[in-house]
């Protein structure tokens, strides 16, 4: 276990969020293999499929995943506070709260997809494929569950190495069952499934057998499992922001994707490709946010209150500097990277997919600051505004399926995000200056 309470704040910062943006980078890694192989092996309608399916079930799966990075809070605040009695009660409520809302998604998610996505207006040639893929990806949530709540428990004590090998253990089996399973034994679209939720299944073990190996006094005893009273609401509540606020951004993101499935598969074709590599180059942003969520409930317990202040603004100085290297890298290499990607020289696919990466990278530099303030005021426990700055997304791009998208088609789709950017980053500078907790607290 590492306490982030010590030492120089970026320092510490950056070297906490290293571990989880390789983490981040092999997740991509993850979904890329999926998506190569799939386009390379099968066909661009399979690629496609996969790629209309992928904001529902990121959606769900990023819904629990928000739930237990809320639960991580607590039991950071804990720590922080060397409370290790409180934080092995939140660790015991956490399990019990995670897999009861992973087999109600799962109960859930499985009766309305075939409806949700023929509401999407996925188009016909790939809706067999899409649905084929989904079921069986959402059949997985329970892996999903084990995997996401280890790896933000061990965060929250310090340790953000673990999660890193055991998904890089994953990756690895991922690739071979991929290469198996779709060229091997020529299962098609479901074969590239079942080898993402196999090794989601792997990963997740792996962190649990290393808890119980070498973390054994955060494992809840036989006492811990009595939560107070407050406890179990105080986890819900903080669970249920987090969750909702990935989750909202996302509702807006379906209700964008309908959108862009009725300009046809080449369009959701190009958008697939534009947002792998969005998530690929938004990742040490992500990275850096997450660990300012340990980084500020972990001082916040300690009352270094001083010391969250100063974390808070390096971080954005670091997002600063990474969006500069990330322009140069986009507008350098990216139209190669994203033919390399859809396995294809199709111009209409390629030159919206640019267009998209050209547009959102530059504003980065909001992006960045709006990813700190909103982590950061989730781990000082406000928890409506951020949430309220979700919701804002998903308005405006409700608003833009509906009016801005229908008129400017896919470049419309390609300034809905940077619009919405801009609105949530001025509402959570606002917050954040009224909400910042004050004096030294040293």
């Amino acid at each position: 276990m590492k306490e982030l309470t010590k030492g120089k704040p970026w320092k510490v910062i950056l070297l906490f969020a290293i571990p989880i943006m390789c983490r981040s980078v092999f997740q991509q890694f993850y979904n890329f293999v999926d998506s190569k192989i799939v386009s390379t092996y099968i066909s661009t309608n399979a690629f496609a499929a996969v790629g209309a399916t992928t904001v529902v079930s990121n959606t769900i799966i990023g819904f629990l995943n928000g739930f237990t990075q809320g639960f991580a809070i607590s039991v950071a605040n804990s720590y922080g506070a060397r409370d290790y009695k409180r934080m092995r009660k939140y660790i015991a409520g956490a399990i019990v709260l995670a897999f009861s809302i992973a087999v109600i998604l799962t109960a859930v998610s499985h009766f309305f997809i075939d409806d949700l996505l023929r509401m999407l207006a996925t188009p016909e040639d790939i809706m067999e494929d899409a649905l084929a893929y989904v079921k069986i990806i959402l059949s997985g949530i329970i892996f999903s569950a084990v995997y996401n709540l280890c790896a933000n428990i061990l965060m929250s004590v310090g340790d953000s190495k673990t999660p890193l090998y055991c998904l890089i253990a994953a990756l690895v089996i991922n690739t071979g069952l991929d290469f198996l399973f779709v060229k091997g034994l020529s299962m098609g679209i479901k074969g590239a499934a079942y080898a993402t939720i196999i090794s989601q299944a792997i990963a997740g073990g792996l962190c649990v057998i290393y808890i119980f190996a070498r973390f054994k006094e955060i494992i809840p005893s036989k006492e811990d499992w009595r939560l107070e009273k407050k406890q179990y609401p105080e986890l819900f509540t903080t669970g249920l922001s987090m969750g909702l606020m990935g989750c909202i951004v996302n509702v807006g993101s379906i209700v964008l994707q309908n959108a862009i499935n009725k300009l046809g598969t080449a369009y959701v074709a190009a958008h697939t490709a534009a947002r792998k590599l969005f998530d690929m180059l938004t990742i040490l942003m992500f990275s850096i946010a997450v660990a300012i969520t340990t980084y500020v409930s972990q001082n916040m317990g300690a009352g270094k209150f001083a010391r969250v202040r100063q974390g808070i603004r390096q971080a954005i100085y670091m997002t600063m500097i990474t969006t500069t290297f990330l322009i140069f890298v986009c507008y350098t290499f990216g139209e190669g990277i994203l033919k390399w990607i859809t396995s294809t020289d199709d111009a209409t696919i390629i030159s919206a997919a640019v267009m998209y990466m050209k547009i959102s990278i530059v504003f980065f530099y909001v992006l960045g600051p709006l990813l700190i303030l909103r982590c950061a005021l989730q781990g000082m426990g406000h928890k409506i505004m951020p949430l309220f700055s979700s919701g804002m997304e998903m308005v405006v791009k409700i608003v833009s399926a509906n009016l801005i998208v229908p008129v400017f088609a896919y470049k419309g789709v390609a300034f809905t995000e940077p619009i919405s950017w801009i609105l949530m980053t001025i509402m959570l500078t606002v917050s954040y200056m009224i909400a910042r907790p004050k004096g030294d607290g040293e």
